[in-house]
């Protein structure tokens, strides 16, 4: 019979806490449900740890293929340089791969344990929380809502770079990339979130992504007049994140508050907030991540608001870095949608890690 099985049963919340330091982590909580990142070092910088990482997450692909009978492995397995791989999206539509409600329970428990070669428990439970949603959904609209049609796919061959692979459904899109000798990337890693606030049956008041908002909340509440204006960039939300798959040119440059000119407090509730994206990562993938913000130079990272200030009513915030990007939206449904993504706009796919590793050798 096909596997349905995790549910979330946590509804944690975030706390502005743990500022940074130089090379060293300050996890949050263990109860807040977060965003992961894309995780890429420089090449070059390649670190023991991202090897272990990268030999881990091949580990868990080879066996999870492996208990596949042929028609099931001839679904997931797309090879990597396919456009296939580059078509991300989390709105419900047709999807290559193989979903979780084909798998049997061994299968299904194989494909948990290669998302968590990559996630800690905390993102282990955001993947569990939008098939929760996805159940809601259900319940409200349908059977066309289905929290077995999330689909693994992988793409190339398992420890022989380059390859990856993608979990995805509605709501959901984490891309995993192993393109060069120690660099792992995580990015476009989407999360949405609707309803935002269950409102009714046995899984109201659970908030998704409740604590990323309250704490994005704080931080513009604990502005002066002149901060608060300069992190408004919009009276109006946008109605959607603007980094959506093909529209990253639509960016432009960082708007918003530099956090170079917040005070004590206020920086360490952003640096809070960027931890409830960064942590969802195994430790080694978070080290690195931490690194790649550190060399960006997180004095020039803004930090931005669109919309009301109002609870219940729609609004928009960001964080942006020179490749660094962290969007959330919630406008639909009389704001109780949210569409959250993490991308590095230098990095995503493993691209920089990928063109180099094809200079040095040529890819036939």
């Amino acid at each position: 019979m096909p596997h349905d099985g995790w549910h979330p049963h946590d509804h944690g919340r975030g706390h502005p806490h743990h500022p940074w330091s130089h090379h060293r982590w300050h996890g949050p909580p263990t109860r807040r449900l977060v965003l992961a990142a894309a995780t890429f070092l420089p090449f070059g910088g390649a670190s023991a740890q991202s090897a272990d990482a990268q030999q881990r997450i091949a580990d868990r692909a080879i066996r999870f293929l492996a208990l596949l009978d042929d028609r099931q492995r001839r679904q997931a397995l797309i090879a990597f340089d396919s456009a296939n791989r580059l078509d991300w999206h989390y709105i419900p539509r047709s999807r290559s791969g193989l979903s979780l409600g084909e798998m049997n329970a061994a299968q299904a428990d194989a494909a948990r344990a290669l998302f968590a070669a990559v996630l800690n428990e905390q993102g282990l439970k955001l993947l569990d929380g939008v098939r929760l949603l996805e159940g809601v959904l259900r319940e409200q609209q349908g059977n066309w809502r289905d929290p077995g049609r999330y689909y693994l796919s992988v793409f190339g061959t398992p420890g022989r770079l380059p390859w990856g692979w993608r979990f995805e459904g509605h709501h959901l899109s984490l891309n995993v990339a192993l393109a060069a000798p120690g660099h792992v990337a995580v990015t476009p890693f989407f999360i949405g979130a609707h309803p935002a606030t269950v409102r009714d049956g046995p899984n109201k008041g659970f908030r998704l992504l409740g604590g990323t908002e309250d704490l994005a909340r704080q931080i513009m509440t604990g502005l002066d007049d002149s901060q608060r204006r300069t992190a408004l960039i919009a009276n109006r939300s946008f109605g959607e994140i603007v980094a959506s798959p093909q529209r990253e040119q639509d960016l432009g440059q960082p708007r918003g508050l530099e956090l170079s000119a917040m005070d004590g407090p206020t920086r360490q509730r952003v640096e809070a907030l960027m931890d409830t994206f960064l942590a969802t990562l195994t430790p080694d993938l978070v080290a690195s991540q931490k690194q790649r913000v550190m060399q960006q130079g997180l004095d020039r990272f803004r930090f931005a608001w669109a919309g009301s200030l109002t609870p219940g009513e729609a609004y928009y915030f960001r964080v942006h870095g020179p490749a660094t990007l962290i969007e959330h939206d919630n406008t639909q449904n009389a704001a109780n949608h949210v569409h959250s993504v993490w991308r590095d706009l230098a990095a995503d796919f493993g691209h920089d890690a990928l063109a180099e590793h094809y200079r040095r050798e040529p890819h036939r």
